[in-house]
């Protein structure tokens, strides 16, 4: 599992919203008592978080759960970019997408 994209993306994105693992884990909905182990053990690579889970810590940090789940760093890179972007931009990168 440590192979897996989630655990490296979901790291990143923990350390850029500034959170520690108790913190982000705990506002995700873990119980607070386990949230920092968990949150550690999905960052290694020794558990997968379940796609409720994944969904729940993906709202936190403000990106959509398919970031996580992208097959390339440069697509979960567009999907960030994407997802961060006004509906007027997205449209129009969707419009040269199309071309």
């Amino acid at each position: 599992m440590a192979n897996s994209p989630i655990c490296k993306r979901l790291k990143k994105a923990r350390v850029a919203a500034g959170l520690s693992q108790k913190t982000l884990g705990i506002v995700a909905g873990i119980d607070e008592f386990s949230a920092s182990a968990r949150m550690n053990q999905y960052e290694t690579g020794k558990h997968t978080p379940d796609y409720l889970t994944l969904t729940r810590i993906a709202k936190v940090l403000k990106l959509p759960t398919a970031y996580f789940y992208a097959e390339s760093d440069e697509l979960a890179e567009a999907i960030e970019l994407f997802s961060k972007s006004r509906k007027s931009n997205r449209l129009a990168a969707l419009d040269k997408l199309k071309l």
